[in-house]
């Protein structure tokens, strides 16, 4: 097969990495676990190498995590939600929200 035959779904997740800060397999990590957690919302999560410190995840090109604002790597039970907030808004993330309630 030379190519795609259809247009990739929407929507898109990026989640951009310093390749020099060796942060691949964090950005791998986090692409599985929002994959696994939304397989049928998202049409694609894409890595996309960077540098200077960079680690910002994106969806449909809004920036909805960035280390440098936000002073760190996100927390996966925060970072889904803010996905969940995009994609699906009605859809509850079972025990990820659960222990946030209680507060």
């Amino acid at each position: 097969m030379a190519g795609r035959l259809h247009p990739v779904p929407q929507p898109r997740i990026e989640i951009e990495y310093c390749t020099q800060c060796r942060w691949l397999l964090r950005a791998g990590w986090m692409a599985q676990e929002l994959l696994t957690t939304f397989p049928a919302e998202l049409g694609e999560v894409a890595l996309v190498p960077g540098s200077g410190g960079v680690f910002e995840v994106r969806a449909e090109g809004e920036t909805i995590w960035s280390r440098k604002d936000e002073g760190g790597f996100p927390d996966l039970p925060e970072l889904k939600r803010r996905i969940r907030d995009r994609v699906a808004p009605s859809r509850h993330l079972g025990h990820t929200e659960k222990a946030d309630s209680t507060g």
